[in-house]
């Protein structure tokens, strides 16, 4: 491991030119963080991954081993991505097209957590706190603390910011078994009280 600017960098890891990595982060084994990403402080970027061009990483993201994360995709701060999970930018992609300007931006919100091997198709949004479950195939926007499962991606529930499952009075209000915080159901939207 290799020292740049308060982040470690693994000596197997490639960092092209006129990138920004944050203090504290690390860089494990056999990466390539490609021109004009920024990543943020005390990140934690698994071996195998690729961080494509221009991409932008918050502050305490984990990305997890095998992650592809390419340009329009953006991550919020607090971001956990799973091992093998795809991410896309272009709806129809061929070879023999260029379609370089049709990337379409996929943005996942703070504290969000994608679970190993899920598909996120490019041009949604997966809101705060949400969760997707492993394997899922996410094709449209999440809502925050959403619990999405399956393939296609479906809500089965809600979650705390901890992940563990909200339960609902018939009054629309649940309380967090991890730490007090209490949340309101209105219309389909879960909020923070």
């Amino acid at each position: 491991m290799r020292e740049v600017n308060g982040a470690l960098i693994h000596s197997s890891s490639i960092i092209d030119e006129d990138v920004a990595i944050g203090a504290g982060s690390k860089i494990w084994h056999f990466c390539h963080i490609l021109r004009g990403s920024v990543i943020g402080r005390d990140c934690v970027i698994g071996q195998g991954c690729c961080i494509g061009a221009n991409v932008s990483i918050g502050s305490g993201c984990k990305i997890q081993n095998n992650v592809s994360i390419y340009e329009g995709v953006r991550l919020c701060d607090e971001v956990f991505v799973g091992p093998s999970v795809v991410f896309t930018n272009v709806l129809t992609p061929r070879a023999f097209i260029n379609r370089k300007s049709e990337f379409l931006p996929t943005l996942l919100h703070k504290g969000c957590s994608i679970g190993a091997n899920a598909t996120i198709l490019c041009g949604i949004e997966i809101g705060e706190f949400a969760l997707i479950g492993a394997g899922s195939v996410v094709l449209e926007s999440v809502p925050s603390y959403a619990l999405m499962v399956g393939n296609p991606a479906r809500l089965i529930g809600f979650v705390d910011r901890s992940g563990a499952r909200l339960r609902f009075d018939e009054g629309g209000f649940a309380r967090s078994i991890y730490d007090g915080r209490e949340y309101i159901l209105e219309n389909g939207v879960v909020r923070e009280i």
